[in-house]
């Protein structure tokens, strides 16, 4: 299923790839923008690329955040995509966990997603009650905020999320 994949950190090289790669998983949404942002935000975010035979069929983003009034770091996974036609293939799947295995190495216990719990929940995932997102969700949306703990990481901050600048856009949140 991911025989030849490569998981490595994404490069400016990758950008016009990884683009592509955004408009051709969700055609219905503009994410362009973020994923620029996202790109170009160097240490605040770590970046990764799924690379198969020189082709980059998967990314996945992980913002660096805090948790007001907690000590430590927390991330924001966000975006992810993967090429359509390679869709259950587990690309996506080894993109968040290799995120998951280099956040630890880097300290952070907590990994948070505004996602599908039905996707998300095969990683541990679970509903979040103690971290607040910067932005009030819709109500229908309450079961997509979601946590995980990495590690041996005990009990979670609690508080509101403080994101980087290229996450403070309500839009991105509703």
């Amino acid at each position: 299923m991911t025989a030849n994949l490569e998981i490595r950190t994404a490069t400016p090289a990758d950008t016009v790839a990884v683009e592509a790669l955004y408009k051709d998983t969700f055609p219905e949404e503009d994410l362009l923008a973020l994923v620029g942002r996202l790109l170009a935000a160097g240490d605040e975010v770590l970046s990764l690329v799924a690379e198969q035979e020189g082709v980059i069929t998967g990314h996945i983003g992980f913002t660096f955040c805090t948790v007001d009034g907690c000590p430590g770091r927390v991330a924001l996974l966000a975006p992810l995509a993967v090429m359509p036609a390679l869709h259950g293939r587990g690309i996506g799947s080894s993109l968040v966990r290799d995120g998951f295995r280099r956040l630890e190495d880097a300290g952070v216990g907590t990994v948070l997603v505004l996602g599908d719990p039905g996707y998300y929940a095969r990683f541990g995932f679970a509903p979040e009650q103690k971290i607040t997102p910067p932005y009030t969700l819709p109500p229908e949306w309450s079961g997509a905020w979601q946590s995980v703990a990495l590690g041996e990481a005990e009990s979670g901050p609690e508080g509101e999320l403080s994101v980087p600048a290229l996450w403070r856009d309500e839009a991105l949140w509703c």
